[in-house]
């Protein structure tokens, strides 16, 4: 939940487009989806305008929002929405973003940003409507693969994020620190675990 430089950084996760290490939150640590769709269903493509308004409605989803603490201050805010996600499908740029599908329908986004020297960032976020079904940990399972000689890569979440850290340590990231973070969807500072997969 933090990174840029040529990716996406802290402030662009921030924006409302996702949430840091690991999106939103849910009972499995999944979140997705405009219609049904099981973990079995669950695939990655590019990301294409017409998926826009849609995360667009689910990173702006309240208790999804709350659940992922490190959002932009303004969810609601379309414009800097979509000027963040110009700015990160821009040419040039080394960010991997995926639409994450779920039985054929948009279900969420997956992604990894940051410096590749440093260990890239995972980041998803998948529709509340769909959480609990394992379609979070089948979506970064399926990023991970795309990136198969990419290690370490570091991932962030809220420290009460249960559903996104059962996610994380299911795809085997391990918890190596923790710090004191703002989190704009809390309107405080907040315990942030940060984990690695090597």
């Amino acid at each position: 939940m933090t990174g840029d430089a040529g990716a996406v950084d802290r402030a662009d996760v921030e924006s409302g487009t996702a949430a840091p290490g690991g999106g939103a939150g849910t009972p499995d640590g999944a979140a997705a989806g405009t219609s049904g769709g099981a973990a079995a269903d669950v695939v990655l493509r590019e990301v294409e305008d017409a998926d826009l308004p849609l995360l667009f409605d689910m990173m702006r989803d309240p208790a999804a929002v709350r659940m992922a603490a490190f959002t932009h201050e303004d969810p609601d805010d379309r414009a800097h929405f979509e000027e963040h996600w110009a700015r990160v499908r821009a040419p040039g740029r080394t960010d991997v973003l995926r639409t994450v599908l779920a039985g054929g329908e948009v279900a969420g986004m997956a992604g990894l940003y940051g410096p590749m020297a440093e260990g890239r960032e995972v980041t998803y976020w998948v529709d509340r409507a769909l959480w609990g079904r394992g379609i979070a940990t089948a979506a970064l399972r399926a990023l991970l693969a795309l990136v198969p000689d990419e290690r370490p890569l570091r991932a962030s979440a809220a420290a009460d994020n249960e559903g996104s850290l059962r996610v994380l340590r299911a795809c085997g990231f391990e918890i190596v620190g923790e710090s004191v973070s703002y989190a704009n969807a809390r309107r405080g500072p907040i315990a942030e675990l940060h984990l690695v997969l090597r």
